[in-house]
């Protein structure tokens, strides 16, 4: 009982600060130095014009008695510029930092890259320095710089051509106006900021090459949290809207996503084609992948993938798409629509009838594939396509694979969205060769449809034969 008392009378002197329960005196021996949680603070690719993402560590004192670091601050050795916030104080020079005994705390840093005045991506290293008891420790900094033009709500009212010697940063929105062309070179990086559009009113040629592509995409090239990088987020800017007025509009070997609005067309004249899509990817969109309305739109060899509208919605006009494939696995919220929707009329009767074929393709993913049970009376003709939904051929669907399982090496919970086929897929060697032209003979990875001789495999990709040490 005694024992018991003693403890608690010594609780209520430390309580009350009238005992030395804590040791609050200074280590000032060398060998007591600082542990931190990590040797370097790695930051992604570094716009010139643009801060970097905020990254943090941790310093921790495994001394019993505390610590003063005498100083902190950057080194200095570098085309950047690294500021600091340590232990909720910022600045750029730190002195007499106190850590008690078997405490930490935390450090913030976030930074500038100089303009380079060179197109290549450069490496930026520099380092934190900490004096502690006389020794000097350090964390590295490490990023990767790189030069961009910047485009803040510009109106292209001349024919204008972007080149791909450097990334273009786009800001609310590139107009591109009637009786205007807007150029896109192969190899070309267009990043959009938060709902950034790109919208024409005149006519968009972005051909690219197999092996120059052109990326349209979101400006947060950091991560949302470790190696999750924000290049899966959709919603990260608004999307390419092509109006009605634009005609014969160009997208080859482009590479379109984590938008708002995915790719839209509108049209009032569906006998002049809007858009032609050749060996690309519409990806993770926050409605559609591609909604059309009254215009005449041709697809091939192109993937559209992930979205919780639906995959693609077309209303009204002339749809022909070959060696498509229609996947949708989206992460974000629950899938509401079909992967391909067919509208025909709306309360207006504004919609043009639609006159639609799909050929050589495949529709498969969380959602159902179609919102049209019955196609008859409709101009909606299907041929060799892969579905998930069980069904047979009739006056509309011709010598298709019903109630299968294409196969994609695709694992949402490792955020890999791989849609070529594997071995083992019933996708393969199901298409028409004569379905498929010329022009689409060779898909994105320039493997070639025409091999088989007799038939293509369905889906934009041809499938490669991994043999089991690759799997």
């Amino acid at each position: 009982m005694k024992k018991i008392l003693h403890i608690i009378a010594m609780a209520i002197v430390c309580a009350l600060g009238l005992g030395s329960c804590i040791d609050d005196s200074f280590t000032t021996d060398p060998n007591d130095v600082l542990t931190f949680s990590v040797d370097t603070v790695k930051f992604d690719t570094v716009m010139t014009t643009k801060g970097t993402a905020t990254k943090q560590f941790v310093i921790y004192n495994r001394s019993k008695k505390q610590i003063n670091i005498s100083n902190i601050q950057v080194a200095g050795i570098s085309k950047a510029h690294f500021y600091l916030n340590v232990d909720g104080t910022k600045g750029s020079v730190f002195r007499d930092i106190e850590i008690r005994g078997g405490d930490s705390i935390y450090v913030f840093v976030e930074g500038y890259v100089d303009k380079l005045s060179k197109n290549e991506p450069e490496e930026i290293n520099d380092r934190i320095d900490f004096v502690t008891n006389g020794v000097t420790q350090s964390v590295a900094l490490n990023a990767w710089g790189q030069d961009v033009r910047t485009l803040k709500a510009v109106t292209l009212t001349e024919d204008t051509h972007l080149t791909n010697e450097t990334p273009y940063i786009i800001y609310d929105s590139l107009v591109v106006s009637p009786n205007v062309t807007l150029t896109i070179d192969p190899g070309t990086t267009l990043l959009f900021h938060d709902k950034a559009l790109l919208e024409v009113y005149g006519t968009l040629k972005a051909i690219g090459t197999k092996d120059k592509q052109i990326v349209m995409r979101g400006d947060r090239l950091d991560h949302v949290v470790g190696d999750i990088s924000f290049d899966i987020m959709s919603g990260q800017w608004g999307g390419l809207l092509i109006f009605a007025g634009s005609h014969d509009n160009e997208l080859q070997y482009v590479d379109l996503h984590s938008t708002q609005y995915g790719i839209q067309v509108a049209s009032n004249n569906p006998e002049r084609q809007s858009l032609h899509l050749l060996n690309s990817v519409v990806h993770n969109s926050e409605s559609y992948c591609m909604l059309t309305i009254n215009a005449w739109v041709e697809a091939e060899g192109t993937e559209f993938s992930d979205a919780p509208d639906g995959v693609v919605a077309f209303m009204g006009g002339k749809i022909r798409t070959t060696q498509c494939t229609f996947a949708n696995y989206y992460l974000f919220a629950a899938i509401e629509g079909p992967n391909i929707a067919f509208f025909q009329n709306d309360e207006n009767n504004s919609l043009m009838p639609l006159d639609c074929k799909i050929m050589n393709s495949i529709s498969y993913g969380l959602g159902y594939d179609v919102n049209l049970g019955d196609m008859s009376g409709t101009n909606i003709w299907i041929y060799n396509t892969l579905f998930k939904s069980s069904g047979n051929d009739d006056d509309h669907f011709f010598n298709c694979v019903w109630e299968a399982d294409p196969k994609y090496y695709v694992n949402r919970e490792k955020y890999i969205f791989d849609y070529r086929l594997m071995n083992e897929s019933p996708a393969i060697a199901r298409g028409d060769i004569s379905l498929c032209p010329e022009s689409a003979r060779y898909d994105r990875y320039g493997n070639d449809r025409f091999t088989n001789g007799t038939a293509t495999d369905l889906g934009a990709y041809v499938w490669i034969e991994k043999k089991e040490q690759e799997k």
